[in-house]
């Protein structure tokens, strides 16, 4: 039985070396980054404990072989189809490229961007987790180009990441095929995001690819480590607009930058950070927690049943990962944490009417 990589133990793994980049980040002073306290480490490893044992006690939960509906190959294929051709008409409407843009990239995040987001990632990883051929690679590779071109990095990581999990759990690569696919997202992640900064027609910045990778670390656990003096400022505002942000038209990140910097500025804050700002340490304690136990469940699910719910943890696995910078603040990857709990209820249901017992 060979090391399971895209457990959700990874997770610790991933904050271990973005905090690592973070540290290398403010170490370097790049652009006047300034160590963090010691207290930021502790909330850090406190936090990622809480994770933990969340996936801990999810190691309770066995489950056997239960029949679940599938959905088609044709319904999946159209299904991705349908999302790229929303995401094209997203880009048409907007009349030009937010990748090479700064103007058009605040915009890019519409309504019809979420639609397609919705449809599109889970219908790509469904159809590679029930069907994993080869050929759909193709269409992978398509929604991470054309998502690309909006300009967001955390977009195309989401994609090639999930994506490769995915993959991992259905097709079964070599470590080689592995390494080249965790390669080309590596690569891609830097350039769209180099690619995107360098777009913005205010930007003065003169650093390298790597160096802005080491700052953006930097600069987010720098916003967590002040976050600490303010717990429980913004009082639930932040989980109130990332919950209704797309009707108001209002970017919660924006908010944890009103609160931490003085001005309205699109700010990531570490996945500890909106709880924290939020109610406080208990809030985040809690949040972690819940992550750990539904990441947990999930994975457990997904080993013994697979198909449908391979591609669901898969997605949630490689948003956590990102969030783990960015913060719990996207609507979209709470629908799909809903999606989660719901898929983990109907197959406790059916575990326990079928043989009477998870355990």
């Amino acid at each position: 039985m060979r090391f399971d990589v895209f457990s959700p133990y990874s997770l610790v793994a991933v904050i271990i070396i973005y905090i690592a980049m973070a540290l290398a980040g403010t170490g370097m002073s790049l652009r006047g980054l300034e160590p963090p306290s010691a207290l930021s480490i502790i909330y850090i490893v406190t936090g990622a404990a809480a994770l933990t044992a969340g996936v801990y006690l999810s190691s309770w939960l066995r489950i056997g072989e239960i029949w679940t509906p599938e959905l088609s190959e044709s319904f999946l294929v159209a299904a991705v189809a349908a999302g790229l051709l929303i995401q094209a008409i997203n880009l048409y409407i907007l009349g030009g490229i937010p990748l090479f843009s700064g103007y058009l990239k605040a915009r890019a995040v519409t309504k019809l961007w979420f639609i397609s987001y919705l449809v599109f990632l889970p219908s790509i990883n469904m159809l590679l987790a029930a069907y994993p051929e080869r050929k759909y690679y193709f269409p992978l590779l398509m929604g991470a180009i054309i998502f690309a071109l909006t300009g967001y990095r955390t977009t195309v990581v989401v994609i090639l990441l999930s994506g490769t999990i995915t993959l991992y759990y259905s097709l079964r690569p070599s470590w080689r095929e592995l390494g080249v696919l965790i390669s080309v997202l590596a690569v891609a992640a830097l350039l769209v995001g180099y690619v995107a900064v360098k777009s913005i027609e205010w930007q003065t910045w003169t650093l390298n690819p790597v160096e802005l990778l080491l700052y953006r670390a930097g600069y987010t656990l720098t916003v967590f480590d002040r976050i600490l003096s303010i717990q429980g400022a913004t009082g639930g505002k932040l989980l109130y607009y990332t919950l209704t942000g797309y009707l108001h038209s209002i970017d919660p990140r924006a908010i944890v930058g009103e609160a931490v910097l003085g001005y309205r500025h699109s700010t990531t804050s570490l996945i500890f950070g909106p709880a924290l700002l939020d109610f406080g340490l208990h809030a985040m304690l809690f949040q972690m927690f819940i992550i750990g136990l539904i990441l947990g469940l999930m994975h457990r699910i997904q080993g013994s049943i697979g198909g449908f719910f391979t591609g669901i943890y898969s997605i949630l696995l490689a948003q956590t990962m990102v969030w783990v910078e960015t913060g719990p603040t996207d609507l979209v990857v709470w629908i799909f944490y809903l999606i989660a709990s719901i898929s983990i209820i109907y197959v406790l249901w059916r575990c326990y009417s079928e043989a009477g017992s998870c355990s």
